[in-house]
């Protein structure tokens, strides 16, 4: 008998144990953080003869030393440290995607800059010349990396630019898409580089109607840099963005939301004193519906303190500005959005 109500004991308090860890874990899972930040030119020290990085060498028009790039990593982890400890957040992201990083190596020092950094990396080297790219970094304990694949902007050989990153993920059970971009820059003259980013948005374009005539209702997210503003031609038109969350969900195999839509706050670039919004993220019409992923008011942010503005408080304090070293964060801030996963609040 006693050996019976012991064994009875047992079985029950390891299902108790048991229930307390899954509830445990969804608690962790009833949403994800995600933030794509430009973080302006993370190069490492040393001259690479496959690519023109030598202005951010010792010896170069930079002078990128040991000690400014200690000083920009410590700049990077002091932002993530402030989202980790923002009560909107307590967390560090769950996905971070960064635009110009110069390679693998340079990524993964940075995020060996967070304390028990749990993320794991996905890391695809472009064809741009200066050798900038964008670098994935993912948590796998709440997330599970399931494929990645990338694709060619044709823009021509003179001057390639990055790819586009498709990578698609899992959280609580649910299947999402994630794609990253970082179009030709507007170097020079805006209107005489608009086709190249014409043509970016056509690729960008291409490969979300693909997923979208798989599933028209499929949650897709799209971050980047587009050196373009949600107005422009090439978002607005060609990419199909609107900031009407119902027209996006009547048309759902033709529109994304563009989540700037209602933002009251600064932009995330300055150019000449003017905030603009090119930095920008993107979603589909699934991620408008309550089921699977989807997202709150509020949900997404352009993410500051008040030391990573310049005094002028006009402008991000960046890193260089008009060539001059200044020892800042980025010129870009960095964009967050928070996605709830509705699987996982109704298990």
């Amino acid at each position: 008998m006693k050996k019976s109500i012991t064994c009875i004991l047992l079985i029950y308090t390891v299902l108790v144990l048991h229930s307390i860890k899954i509830h445990a874990g969804e608690q962790k899972n009833d949403s994800l953080l995600l933030m794509w930040w430009n973080v302006e030119n993370l190069f490492d020290t040393h001259n690479d003869p496959d690519i023109d990085d030598e202005e951010f060498t010792p010896e170069g028009r930079n002078h990128w030393t040991q000690k400014k790039l200690a000083l920009k990593r410590l700049r990077i982890k002091q932002v993530l440290d402030s989202i980790n400890t923002s009560p909107e957040y307590r967390r560090y992201p769950d996905i971070l995607a960064f635009a110009e990083t110069e390679n693998r190596t340079v990524f993964a020092g940075i995020l060996k800059e967070i304390g028990s950094s749990p993320y794991k990396t996905l890391y695809i080297e472009s064809p741009d010349k200066r050798g900038i790219d964008i670098g994935l970094a993912y948590n796998p304990q709440t997330v599970r990396l399931i494929s990645s694949k990338f694709y060619i902007v044709p823009v021509g050989n003179d001057k390639p630019t990055r790819h586009i990153i498709i990578a698609g993920f899992s959280a609580g059970g649910h299947p999402f898409r994630l794609m990253l971009n970082h179009w030709p820059s507007r170097a020079f003259d805006k209107e005489w580089t608009e086709q190249k980013r014409i043509t970016a948005a056509k690729t960008a374009r291409h490969i979300a109607d693909s997923l979208r005539r798989t599933d028209a209702t499929i949650d897709l997210i799209i971050m980047g840099d587009f050196n373009d503003e949600p107005e422009n031609r090439s978002i607005k038109q060609v990419l199909g963005s609107s900031g009407d969350a119902a027209r996006v969900r009547r048309a759902c195999s033709d529109l994304l939301y563009n989540c700037w839509s209602g933002y009251s706050g600064i932009g995330s670039y300055s150019y000449r004193n003017n905030w603009e919004r090119i930095d920008q993220i993107l979603l589909s019409c699934g991620m408008l519906q309550k089921k699977g992923l989807s997202i709150s008011h509020n949900a997404f942010r352009c993410f500051y303190f008040p030391n990573m503005l310049a005094q002028s408080a006009n402008r991000p304090y960046s890193t260089y500005h008009k060539g001059k070293y200044k020892g800042g964060y980025s010129d870009h801030l960095p964009l967050l959005l928070k996605v709830d996963i509705e699987s996982a609040k109704k298990r």
